[in-house]
């Protein structure tokens, strides 16, 4: 239990005694929910055993006079616009004084937008971006219904951070909402829940965490808060290298997943206190090929060996811990800059391997060039300008032809050397 200790410590760092996290913790909803209102609406996803949980909710809640007006069921994965359309409608049928969300990052990406879109109005359009939820509260002087989020997947850490991610399926391309104003109130994760995850999503959920660490970690070089991004980050990525294999060979290791809900809990840490960059951009325009953490994953080796000559320190972490787990065969420690870069992605492309992710994108047969133009697209759009900025090798919009674009076609032929170091 002692290697959790660290975990532990930075979690309570981030949320102090607010974050109720752990094994067997569900029962607390109840006493935690009533100080913020008695009329709960319930958004909840459905999964293998998920009724069991559902019940444990729906006691705790009674046992705190808490009443559920009403249940809505969860979005499509990445929260297509229609399905926020119907949870939003569900709410202001409802008029519930707490919202009650169950599920994993997507369900409660939904809760977060329907419930200012109920409070707020306007179009879903108007929140892409950075602060404008903020914004419109003050305009109105209205405040948001408050919002328990209970995570059920270790992966996005929605329960815990100011993101809100939402698909226009027509076009295929996801859009972000970032505000401080939509982290739920009270964030609540059962480990106990994910015991049932199928190792596919398990795995996605894993990389997801990793990628928000990875990239806060590259981006946080030359920032006063480094030293405090690399403990978050370096723990997040040792917890998921060392025990990601193990529930991948025996998925009811009740350590493995303890640690990789601890894990991807970090990873949400990391991205409060930094931003995500290259790999989640990109992976905003691949959602009808793949799993939003798979496509992460995919994405960031090809970006380290973009930015390596700028993330020397943050490289020689991450190759450290690769090392460790016998991924790496160069040292690391001699290295500098593309080569760096290139060890590393190397050893991080090995690791996907071993946990059955694609390395490539032509892996998927989905994939065409089609989502190479559209990703190089969406990065110029404004409302994703956040990602580029957030670089440790910023670009601006008439740069990424040419620099993303070498990095998307490394990525669909598996070649690191099409890469372009500005």
């Amino acid at each position: 239990m002692t290697d959790f200790m660290k975990a532990r410590r930075l979690l309570t760092a981030f949320k102090g005694g607010r974050y109720i996290h752990g094994l067997g913790v569900l029962a607390k909803v109840g006493q935690v929910t009533a100080p913020l209102g008695r009329r709960a609406a319930l958004i909840r996803s459905g999964f293998p055993g998920s009724d069991g949980f559902v019940w444990t909710i729906r006691q705790s809640l009674e046992e705190a006079d808490v009443a559920i007006v009403g249940s809505i069921d969860s979005p499509a994965p990445n929260v297509p616009i229609e399905d926020l359309m119907r949870i939003t409608k569900g709410l202001r049928a409802l008029e519930p004084e707490v919202v009650v969300s169950f599920g994993g990052g997507s369900n409660i990406d939904a809760a977060k937008a329907a419930i200012l879109l109920h409070d707020l109005g306007g179009n879903i359009e108007d929140y892409f971006g950075a602060g404008l939820v903020t914004k419109a509260i003050a305009e109105q002087g209205r405040s948001l219904t408050p919002h328990v989020a209970i995570q059920t997947v270790a992966s996005s850490a929605a329960h815990l951070t100011k993101y809100s991610n939402i698909t226009n399926a027509a076009t295929g391309q996801k859009k972000l909402i970032v505000d401080d104003a939509i982290v739920p109130q009270q964030p609540i994760f059962d480990y106990t829940a994910t015991f049932s995850a199928p190792l596919s999503l398990t795995a996605d959920g894993a990389m997801d965490g990793i990628s928000h660490s990875l990239e806060v970690l590259y981006g946080a070089v030359g920032k006063d808060n480094y030293v405090q991004i690399e403990a978050v980050a370096a723990e997040t990525i040792r917890l998921v290298v060392t025990y990601l294999p193990r529930v991948m060979q025996n998925p009811a290791d009740v350590l493995g997943r303890e640690a990789l809900g601890l894990a991807t809990d970090l990873g949400g840490y990391a991205i409060m206190l930094g931003g995500t960059n290259g790999g989640h951009l990109t992976s905003f325009s691949l959602v009808d090929v793949m799993p939003h953490g798979r496509a992460c994953a995919l994405m960031n080796p090809y970006y380290t060996v973009f930015f390596a000559p700028a993330i020397e320190r943050p490289l020689k972490v991450v190759g450290g811990i690769l090392r460790d787990a016998g991924y790496v065969q160069a040292d690391v420690d001699r290295l500098q800059g593309r080569a760096l870069g290139e060890a590393v992605a190397e050893a991080m492309i090995a690791f996907n391997a071993a946990m059955g992710l694609p390395t490539t994108l032509l892996e998927t047969e989905a994939f065409t060039d089609a989502h190479i133009t559209r990703a190089l697209t969406a990065a110029k759009n404004p409302q994703l300008k956040m990602k580029l900025e957030n670089m440790p090798v910023p670009l601006t919009a008439d740069m990424v032809d040419e620099y993303m674009g070498a990095v998307l076609q490394a990525a669909r032929d598996g070649d690191l050397s099409l890469i372009k170091n500005v």
